[in-house]
């Protein structure tokens, strides 16, 4: 017989999509101005025109739609991460791979006048993948190789530096350094539909590949001996990792900004209810995760309305003691 925890697995997963479906409803309900359901309704599937459905379809739609796919992405590239380096400290943006897609694009924007998606994302993807190869070769560095808190502690000081940087560069220009400003903190507002359409593709790539490698994590975790033995090719499972975390945590970067702690976070709380089996943790990590950035954005805007608080602000006050208790469940000698 089945063990009663695998047999929930199926349905905590279904509630935790209601809960998501809920979330998505309440994200274009909710704001400085209060929207009913059945208007909500009524100006997605019966257009006519007006105030309401300009600012349903126009504005909060476009916001429910990013904090959703940004959140699969990162999730998903928590989860990766994490099992890709057997470090519970792995996060995109406290490894700086968020910051180093911020960087490039600034660099990208600036110096080349890009301001397409559709030609600064290149630079996001390779910034991102410099910053994680960076951030692995300082982890690596000294005595014992890389550790988890040796890779956070790395990931801390490469996006410090980037984050300096970034800020430097648009010091040249007064307009881009007003907007990095709103970038620089997390936030979903100012992207239209078309916009978010056109991230689709990068992170249906990057899901495909996440998914794609999920069953050999499993095999990895025992050690890279272990995975080779099974039958694992552990470099091609390493560099389809790679990639996939690149396209997901550069895509959202590029777009939203430092969303922190969304990739720490979520993977744990879905290997406390799945186990360490990734081809369950990639799908919880993919709803669990968009839930808690549209939460994250709704509790923004309640508690400052009539403003609004960053959702990159609202996650960082949530997750940060959740990265404290973690740091102190590691040894000292780790260091």
């Amino acid at each position: 017989m089945e063990h009663p925890a695998r047999l929930s697995r199926p349905l905590l997963l279904a509630a935790s999509v209601v809960v998501l479906v809920v979330l998505c409803a309440l994200s274009i309900m909710v704001g400085s101005k209060a929207i009913p359901l059945p208007e909500v309704y009524s100006a997605l599937v019966h257009p006519t025109g007006g105030e309401t459905e300009a600012i349903v379809r126009g504005l909060r739609l476009p916001r429910t739609l990013l904090g959703l796919f940004a959140g699969i992405a990162l999730g998903l590239a928590g989860a990766l991460m994490q099992g890709l380096t057997r470090n519970p400290l792995a996060d995109p943006g406290l490894l700086g791979v968020s910051a180093g897609a911020g960087f490039a694009v600034a660099l990208a924007v600036l110096a080349l006048g890009l301001t397409s998606f559709s030609t600064y994302i290149w630079f996001a993807f390779a910034g991102a993948l410099g910053a994680s190869v960076a951030v692995y070769l300082l982890g690596s560095a000294g005595r014992g190789g890389a550790s988890p808190v040796k890779l956070a502690l790395a990931g801390v000081a490469v996006l410090a530096l980037l984050t300096s940087l970034t800020t430097g560069v648009l010091m040249l220009d007064g307009n881009a350094l007003y907007v990095f400003r709103y970038w620089a903190v997390g936030s979903l507002t100012g992207h239209d539909t078309g916009l978010v359409v056109s991230m689709l593709p990068f992170l249906v790539a990057g899901v495909v590949l996440a998914l794609a490698v999920a069953p050999a994590l499993n095999s990895l975790a025992l050690g890279d001996d272990v995975a080779t033995a099974l039958g694992r090719r552990v470099g091609l499972v390493r560099l389809g990792g790679v990639l996939a975390v690149t396209l997901l945590a550069g895509t959202v970067a590029a777009v939203v900004g430092p969303i922190v702690f969304i990739g720490l976070v979520i993977p744990h709380l879905a290997r406390a209810i799945t186990g360490p089996d990734h081809r369950w943790l990639f799908p919880f990590a993919m709803v669990l995760a968009p839930s808690l950035v549209l939460a994250a954005d709704i509790l923004g805007r309640v508690v400052a309305r009539p403003g609004e608080i960053g959702v990159g602000v609202v996650t960082a006050f949530l997750g940060a003691p959740f990265f404290i208790a973690l740091i102190r469940r590691r040894r000292l000698a780790e260091l």
